[in-house]
């Protein structure tokens, strides 16, 4: 198959390959946050610095994702997103038998390079296994598994952390990536690309008037969720009195909504990609005042909770159309562009949600993350309704 020609019929099962090996991925790359206490405990750390396992792969993939776009030229396509698959199943093993925090960081940083390289190269791949009417589904489903990951990967750390040990959790997903792998190998075509990006064709695609806009959009968006997400765990023990038993469920509602949140994320953006991502952004800010203000214990909590994982859940999929339509034959450098953004804005959300909880406390933190989304969301309106004040696409 050549990536300058659409297929005639669709490939969904490779798509759906494609898909579960983002759902890996991702679950891999939050696993740890469910998993703290426990990983701190056993290396004698305090759980802050624990948390470097969970931003390591942020950092990592923030520089892979172009360094891989530039290096993969023309390669198979089919090869590189099982390589990329073998280094997540490489980086939990590691983590899982890790005599020492440094050598989990270590497998971590690992992860962090299949992170920045699947981003950069999954949807793009999806739309080349599917007739192009169907492009925008295949990479709805692609993202679904994002965002499945994304939300899936805390409560899944929590329980599996709670039956089998931080151990054997990471054992769970490495086995999870090995079965993926078979299935790539078996479904996934040849992928043959008939010219290569280049560092000048990423620099274009960086400085495109089309595209700021959601790089800018995508930067706020991601520090405000995870200066809110990743304090979730500890917000609804401490404040909201969530009986430490039932934290998985609560979890994992936000998980399914997630989940429901991708697929409403691509009929947002069919007709205006842009006016679906700054519905979301806004819908984001408003739960998580929604999950900071709400009475302790009031199911009315748990209803905000799965909804803010509904809205974020979107989030991937409106992207990756907005980026898509903006400019379509930049689209693998966009994605990288964007993973990069995406990662450092996680990270720098993540840490610095962390100094504000120090500073002011945990609602201090989900307050700042709601402020980062809804200015992500007047963005993107002024852009809308003041198109000359916008940014405008050459």
């Amino acid at each position: 198959m050549t990536a300058n020609s659409a297929p005639a019929t669709s490939s969904w099962p490779a798509v759906f390959t494609i898909a579960v090996g983002t759902f890996a991925l991702v679950t891999s790359e939050f696993l740890p946050i469910g998993l703290l206490s426990h990983i701190a405990d056993q290396f004698g750390i305090a759980a802050g610095q624990a948390g470097l396992l969970v931003t390591m792969p942020g950092i990592v993939a923030a520089i892979a994702a172009p360094v891989c776009m530039i290096t993969a030229r023309t390669l198979d396509r089919r090869l590189l997103l099982i390589g990329f698959t073998l280094l997540v199943l490489a980086s939990n093993l590691i983590v899982a038998t890790a005599s020492g925090f440094a050598a989990a960081l270590v497998g971590r940083a690992l992860l962090g390079v299949s992170v920045g390289g699947f981003w950069t190269f999954a949807a793009a791949t999806g739309r080349k296994l599917v007739t192009t009417q169907d492009g925008d589904r295949a990479t709805a489903i692609i993202m679904a598994g994002i965002s499945i990951g994304t939300v899936v990967g805390v409560p899944l750390g929590s329980a599996l952390g709670s039956v089998m040990g931080w151990r054997l959790s990471f054992f769970a997903v490495a086995s999870l990536c090995l079965l993926v792998m078979a299935a790539q190998s078996l479904f996934l075509p040849k992928i043959v690309i008939a010219t290569g990006q280049s560092v000048k064709s990423l620099v274009e695609t960086a400085g495109s008037r089309g595209l700021a806009l959601p790089f800018v959009a995508t930067a706020l968006t991601a520090a405000g969720q995870f200066a809110a997400y990743t304090y979730l765990e500890p917000l609804l023990v401490e404040n909201a009195k969530v009986d430490p038993a039932r934290l998985g469920f609560v979890l994992a509602i936000y998980g399914v909504f997630g989940v429901v949140g991708t697929f409403l994320g691509e009929r947002l953006s069919r007709r205006n990609p842009a006016s679906g991502f700054m519905l979301v952004a806004l819908a984001i800010a408003i739960f998580i005042v929604m999950t900071t203000l709400l009475p302790a214990g009031a199911p009315a909590q748990a209803i905000s909770v799965a909804l803010w994982g509904a809205a974020f859940g979107a989030v991937p999929v409106c992207l990756q159309i907005w980026t898509y339509a903006a400019e379509p034959e930049r689209f693998e450098a966009s994605s990288a562009i964007t993973v990069s953004v995406f990662q450092i804005a996680l990270a720098i959300g993540a840490f610095g949600g962390g100094l504000i909880a120090d500073a002011q406390g945990l609602i201090g933190a989900f307050l700042a993350g709601a402020c980062l989304n809804l200015l992500a969301a007047v963005l993107v309106a002024r852009s809308l309704f003041l198109p000359d004040a916008g940014t405008k696409e050459t």
